[in-house]
This record gives C-alpha cells, sequence and structure tokens, in this order.
C-alpha cells in the first residue's frame, strides 16, 4: 500500500513553554539507504525535548528539527542499506529527532525489535533511556554483579531504566528520590533502598547502607553540588557517571579523594554519538538483556499517554516532575 506525502508533527514554533508545540503538516520523511521508515504507534517523551523546546539543547546540524528522541511502531519501507529488517516488522528505535510525528526514519542499526509481550508504549520507553543507562553504567563505568550502585532521580525514567538494569546485572541498588512515594515506587521496580533526598541526608545513608564499603558506581543526572557529595562516599576505584546538569553545570571538586582512591569521573549524551557508537550501544544491550526484556524482568513503567497532538500537555506534566516512570505519545 502507498503511502501518504503529508503527515501530522509537532513543531516547536518558538523557544517557550509548552504551549509552543503545535501540530502541523509536514512532507513525509525520505528514507536513506540506510534507514527504515516506521509508522510510529507511540513515541517517548524525555527531558531532552522539553531542553530543545526552551532553546536550551542546539539541534545537531544534520538531525531532524522536530522534536522526540525515541520511537515504535511498525517498518513501512526499508532502505537497500538497511541490514535484515523487512516490512511488517516492529520496531523501537533511537531517533536523531523527529519522533513527534505520524513517521520517522530510522538508522536501521539503532533499532531493536520489540521485546516479547510489550505493546508499543512499552517499547516506545526503551531506546532513550535504556539505551543511555546501558552506555553510562555498563559500557563506560563497567558495572559488575555485587557492585553497589547508586542512582538519582529514581523514579524517573532514566531512574528506572537504571534500577532495572542494574538489578538485573546482580549489582545492589540505591536510589534517590523526591518524595515517600516515589522512594516506594523505587523498591517496588527493584531497588534495594530509596532515599528521599528532601527529608534525608542522602550521601550520609547511602554510604551507611553500604556498610561504609562506599558506592561503586553512581549515575548522576543532577551534577552541581552532588559531585562533591558523591565523591565523598565513593569506593576505591568507584566510578561516576555524569548525564545530565539538573543541579548545575558547575562544581567546586577536591580532587583529593578523586586521585588517592582511583575514583573516575566521566561524562556523556547520546544524541552526539556517532552511528556506529549507536549502534553498538543498541546491539550490546539486545546481547546483555534482550532475554531479560523477552521474559518481562526488564520493562519500563508507563505512567501516563496523551494523544501526539496533545504533546504540550505531556511535557507540563514532565516539568511539574509529579511523574512516575514515563510518559509516552500515542500516535494514530
Amino acid at each position: 500500500m502507498s503511502q501518504p506525502t503529508e503527515m501530522t508533527a509537532i513543531d516547536i514554533k518558538e523557544p517557550g513553554g509548552p504551549e509552543v508545540l503545535v501540530p502541523v503538516t509536514v512532507p513525509l520523511p525520505t528514507c536513506k539507504a540506510d534507514e527504515i521508515l516506521v509508522k510510529n504507534e507511540a513515541v517517548g517523551v524525555n527531558r531532552p525535548d522539553v531542553a530543545q523546546r526552551t532553546g536550551h539543547y542546539p539541534v545537531p546540524a544534520d538531525a531532524n528539527p522536530l522534536p522526540g528522541l525515541e520511537i515504535a511502531g511498525e517498518v513501512v519501507a526499508v532502505g537497500e542499506d538497511a541490514g535484515d529488517w523487512k516490512v511488517g516488522d516492529k520496531a523501537m528505535g533511537l531517533t536523531h529527532g523527529g519522533a513527534y510525528a505520524e513517521y520517522t526514519a530510522v538508522h536501521h542499526s539503532h533499532c531493536l525489535p520489540w521485546p516479547k509481550g510489550f505493546d508499543a508504549n512499552m517499547a516506545a520507553a526503551i531506546p532513550e533511556n535504556f539505551y543511555t543507562v546501558y552506555y553510562n553504567v555498563f559500557m563506560r563505568a563497567d558495572l559488575k554483579a555485587g557492585e553497589y550502585f547508586l542512582v538519582h532521580g529514581g523514579s524517573s525514567g532514566i531512574g528506572l531504566a537504571a534500577i532495572q538494569l542494574a538489578k538485573a546485572k546482580g549489582a545492589i541498588v540505591i536510589a534517590t528520590a523526591g518524595s515517600a512515594e516515589k522512594c516506594q515506587f523505587c523498591l517496588d521496580q527493584g531497588a534495594d533502598k530509596a532515599i528521599n533526598y528532601k527529608d534525608e541526608d542522602w550521601a550520609e545513608m547511602a554510604k551507611d547502607f553500604t556498610d561504609s564499603h562506599g558506592i561503586d558506581v553512581a549515575l548522576d543526572m543532577v551534577c552541581g553540588p552532588y559531585v562533591q557529595q558523591e565523591i565523598n562516599i565513593m569506593a576505591r576505584d568507584g566510578r561516576i557517571a555524569l548525564i545530565a546538569f539538573l543541579g548545575g553545570n558547575s562544581a567546586e571538586i577536591n580532587f583529593g579523594r578523586v586521585l588517592r582512591d582511583r575514583i573516575t569521573i566521566s561524562g556523556s549524551t547520546l544524541r552526539p554519538q556517532t552511528n556506529e557508537e549507536k549502534a553498538l550501544i543498541a546491539s550490546n544491550l539486545q546481547r546483555d538483556f534482550g532475554s531479560q526484556m523477552d521474559e518481562g524482568k526488564v520493562q519500563p513503567y508507563i505512567y501516563k499517554t496523551f494523544p501526539l497532538e496533545q504533546a504540550s500537555d505531556a511535557h507540563t506534566l514532565m516539568e511539574s516532575s509529579a511523574h512516575m516512570g514515563k510518559i509516552i505519545l500515542t500516535v494514530g
């Protein structure tokens, strides 16, 4: 069946609040040789989408300027160099922009098949958050079974992915969150310890929970003053992985413990990585955790869905931080 020539997408009218997200009619994307064209059924909503909307997340020159970084749907066209994908396959993929739309062209190697038992909403919740966590926690920080792992914002989409993957690896997971309800959510998702950072000294409580061993790996989306607090409680050869700056992008650090205890501080975001690097992240995630996703041992939690045309309402919820788990836009 022939595809339409136009589609509905969500555009950013100008930098600003959620109201600047507006439905528009645009041409259907063209599918390059190494891409697949996906008719989207669900789209993930992420913090970088909010940053792009407000003008604080510059779009790479080679990226689709429309917002959105992850999709799930049906493959409707396949480029000649797009691997083993076939029309009719169900794909979930990390997009280089352009996810807030009825159709998105995606590099074939940045996509994975839907795990068994997943619906579109669950599949769309995997690429941005789970790829990010896998890359930083396992490929870069090398989290191992039996190690103590600390994640901030444990009730967020990233936090949930980190809890689930770390537990599946056999790590001991400590999560911070901003309310008793969110802490309980972290425990329900598999965390061994949850700390309300608004009411408790998370650093002291986290170290106490390790019997003074210290944290082996920390996933930090806060940065700012958190970095020194993490350094203070890291184990020897501890690794801190920075992925965002919700608490500010500068910090005053005493490097004494960094040198003395061989602490590693690394940072990355997913979008600037090369096609080859993103492909490796996807294939390694599938290799190491694909069976756990198929068995339902690793899966996202969908907090709320909105129709694509109500992307502004989804962003309002995201910015309120009232959600636990993932916010999804449904298409069609």
